[in-house]
């Protein structure tokens, strides 16, 4: 049965999703937790992380730290310099890069060198396209890069430590095991790392992909990791993670938010700034589950305390799940796909049990080409009521 938690608006289609008897989801404990836990002691665990990797000699980076030049990347690098540590910035680069983004990867220097893997595009644009068919997901090729290519130059110059940011479980719900973790393993990357299915290996043989084409994207093997000591953790189980005041402190340091309005799909400006077609990623996940970015945003925002579920609602049915005509038009022109085939792609992924379709079961949309969700009272009455 469809249905949104009764504290925030996130409905229980979302996979790995829990919700207890009151109908509250565990991103909401989560952040529940993460207001009982002791800062100052994280704070003091994570300067003993440091003291045990600090190379005191200054003859070799501390830590990695894997950025695409967004907020959290800044964030990151920003805490990393504050607390002693001397990184190595490493750069997977995305699939359509924007102005925008490629300013703010630029800024990112000021905090340490880059080291960027500029892809072959045909391999690339090749996984872009059987991810997008095959699993519904056109950033499939860039997910496996981000989570992947530090973790290559880690075991290549033997630097043990990984700085991730956010625990995106215990900002955003899943399982508990998970959302205590303090570490990004390859059993995390194969999980939680949006592989939805399918292995790098799966990729040979896709328009001629040869098993060398892959080198990059392959996860090094446990022997590689043992053998180089490597530990990854994430930034956000040390210091509590809130992204609008980390934006604000990081905009005095150069980071650049987007001026002209809203990221389409949402009413932030802050986010998922660096990637022109990431927009068709998140609305495949709508067509999938029902919920979108704005989703997420209002979610965090009313855990933090700064709208009321009443005004979460209203954003959501604002901004949530709206075609994202921008990003179409990109991936259209970078992939050479036609409209028709898109549609038929998308349309293939979208679930009718969420969406409104005719008796012919074809999806039914508004005037502006939107679907037509089947499920949108979001009251707290109707939501324990269904329950009972």
């Amino acid at each position: 049965m469809f249905r949104y938690c009764t504290r925030c608006v996130m409905p229980n289609t979302k996979p790995d999703l829990a919700f207890d008897k009151d109908g509250v989801c565990d991103a909401c404990h989560s952040a529940g937790l993460k207001n009982a836990i002791d800062w100052k002691a994280r704070e003091e665990e994570f300067k003993k992380l440091v003291e045990r990797f600090n190379n005191k000699d200054g003859l070799k980076y501390d830590c990695i730290i894997p950025v695409s030049g967004g907020k959290d990347s800044h964030y990151q690098v920003y805490m990393a310099r504050q607390y002693g540590l001397n990184p190595l910035l490493v750069h997977f680069e995305p699939t359509m890069r924007t102005e925008l983004g490629r300013k703010n990867l630029e800024n990112i220097r000021r905090f340490g060198n880059v080291l960027e893997l500029k892809k072959n595009p045909d391999v690339y644009k090749k996984m872009v396209l059987e991810g997008f068919r095959r699993v519904g997901d056109n950033e499939w090729p860039n997910h496996i890069g981000i989570f992947t290519f530090p973790i290559r130059v880690a075991v290549a110059y033997k630097i043990p430590l990984i700085l991730w940011g956010e625990n995106s479980q215990l900002e955003y719900g899943g399982p508990k095991a998970a959302r205590m973790k303090n570490t990004l393993d390859r059993r995390w990357l194969e999980e939680f790392g949006g592989l939805l299915g399918l292995r790098v290996d799966d990729m040979v043989g896709v328009g001629g992909i040869t098993q060398q084409d892959l080198i990059g994207y392959k996860y090094p093997t446990d022997e590689e990791l043992l053998a180089a000591g490597i530990t990854g953790v994430f930034l956000g189980y040390y210091f509590k993670w809130d992204a609008r005041p980390q934006v604000e402190l990081m905009q005095q340091y150069g980071f650049s938010v987007k001026e002209d309005g809203a990221v389409e799909g949402t009413y932030t400006n802050y986010e998922n700034l660096d990637e022109a077609t990431v927009g068709v990623h998140d609305y495949l996940k709508f067509v999938k589950f029902g919920f979108g970015r704005a989703t997420d945003h209002v979610c965090l925002d009313i855990r933090n305390g700064r709208i009321t579920r009443e005004e979460g609602v209203a954003l959501v049915e604002k901004y949530d799940g709206k075609l994202p005509k921008i990003s179409i038009t990109d991936f259209l022109a970078y992939s050479g796909m036609s409209r028709t085939e898109f549609d038929s792609v998308m349309d293939s992924f979208t679930d009718k049990a969420i969406f409104m379709t005719d008796e012919r079961g074809n999806l039914l949309r508004d005037s502006d080409g939107n679907l037509i969700k089947k499920y949108q009272d979001y009251s707290i009455e109707t939501q324990l009521t269904a329950r009972s």
